[in-house]
């Protein structure tokens, strides 16, 4: 989901981009660039670019400057760790406005919500995963990807429409009218999206995701 920089005050506007500054700075101090030294690896990260950036251009206004679309960050995340998710994500984001398709001050508030908060709670899915549960293949992909996929949507869209009300941008019976009906079936389509993703890419390209290994998840199981 994107927002245009219209909508916000100029001081909110600040505070989206105080959030992002601090995650970019934690995301290129943490970033594993000894990975992209792998030829390999590069085309991963830059493969995950391109597919955030056509899938993000697949959108639907559902008001004016309010914009949905799959997000596809939880299997980002999975794949290259939360660091570079953030980085891939800036730049999908940042092609996505150059292309005409958000206004450079939307960059900031859709970063925050549509690339730092989900990457962050995949994080954290992942990590209360391996701590308590069962190390198990259909653990990793049922939680971590299906589960966490259309978890991370809700909490993302319950998040700008509770901002959008408070804010008093849009009115209750608009977003409820012509979002909050619509959810049940953006729900399904991000989890089924992840989860497959992460299922196709374990399987056949197990080096391409990074949360997963096959002595953790396969073996002895």
């Amino acid at each position: 989901m994107e927002l245009s920089g219209s909508l916000f005050h100029s001081a909110w506007l600040v505070l989206f981009g105080a959030v992002y500054l601090v995650a970019l700075w934690y995301a290129l101090r943490w970033a594993d660039w000894g990975r992209l030294k792998d030829a390999r690896q590069q085309h991963v990260w830059l493969g995950a670019i391109v597919f955030l950036f056509f899938l993000w251009n697949m959108r639907v206004e559902i008001q004016p400057g309010f914009y949905w679309h799959l997000s596809g960050m939880v299997i980002v995340t999975l794949m290259l760790r939360w660091s570079l998710a953030i980085l891939a994500g800036s730049l999908a984001l940042a092609g996505v406005v150059l292309a005409g398709l958000n206004d450079w001050s939307g960059f900031l508030p859709s970063v925050v919500f549509a690339v730092v908060l989900p990457a962050t709670l995949t994080q954290v899915i992942l990590g209360l995963t391996r701590a308590y549960a069962p190390k198990h293949f259909f653990v990793y992909v049922l939680v971590n990807a299906f589960a966490a996929g259309g978890f991370i949507f809700l909490v993302m869209s319950l998040c700008i429409v509770g901002g959008l009300l408070s804010l008093g941008i849009y009115p209750w019976h608009e977003l409820k009218q012509n979002f909050l009906y619509l959810m049940p079936m953006m729900f399904f389509p991000e989890s089924m999206l992840n989860g497959w993703l992460a299922a196709m890419i374990v399987i056949y390209k197990p080096h391409w995701i990074i949360s997963f290994s096959d002595e953790e998840y396969l073996h002895g199981k």
